[in-house]
């Protein structure tokens, strides 16, 4: 199979220095805090435009407790969707499913949301800003009363992290964690919903990946 850029894109993983690998486990601590902050609860997971899964399969690989968290992992490369369930195969994680669809097409969450944690990593970067802004919008179609969304964006200037947070609070979001590294270009910010969950609109589309 020859290998796409979306594949090429999960390379400096292989590099614990990168920056990449660096905000993996910055978004793995995050994910492991939330979960450890409800050690008896089944919970549900969404992860968008997941890749090849590593900050979800990565962690649940190491934890006893995976039995209670169902996920869904959606991924549109074919090559990185098939990474992804060689990868939680290997884990034996029975309860992830990786669906091969797109994720900027609410269609997509169908039967998978509202969730407990939705996982917007490796998405604000790689949309334009107005498809920042209605995806952003368009979160409470798919998070449950309390949920936590864990996002990612770069800070190469224009930095859009002041309006995401912005507009995380505009849409019922409040703040629990902004990581901003001074050596580093990449955030991770984490933000509870504490607004009204919305029915999903599958008619609608909310991002289309740039080239």
């Amino acid at each position: 199979m020859t290998s796409t850029h979306w594949q090429a894109w999960h390379e400096p993983y292989a590099d614990e220095n990168s920056a990449l690998s660096r905000r993996l486990r910055l978004v793995q601590q995050h994910i492991a805090a939330w979960l450890d902050r409800r050690p008896d609860e089944e919970v549900t997971v969404v992860s968008a435009c997941a890749g090849q899964g590593h900050d979800l399969i990565g962690l649940l690989a190491t934890r006893p407790d995976t039995r209670r968290v169902r996920a869904t992992l959606l991924e549109y490369d074919t090559g990185n969707v098939a990474a992804a369930q060689a990868a939680a195969g290997g884990a034996g994680l029975t309860n992830l499913v990786i669906r091969q669809a797109d994720a900027g097409r609410l269609s997509s969450y169908a039967g998978v949301v509202p969730a407990d944690l939705v996982l917007m990593a490796g998405v604000f970067g790689n949309i334009s800003d107005a498809d920042v802004q209605r995806t952003i919008n368009a979160l409470p179609q798919m998070c449950a009363a309390g949920a936590t969304v864990i996002w990612t964006r770069t800070r190469r200037a224009p930095d859009l992290t002041p309006a995401v947070r912005e507009w995380l609070a505009e849409a019922g979001f409040v703040q629990d964690a902004f990581e901003a590294p001074e050596d580093a270009r990449f955030s991770v910010g984490v933000h509870r919903f504490e607004g009204v969950p919305r029915p999903l609109d599958i008619t609608a589309t909310i991002f289309t990946f740039l080239p």
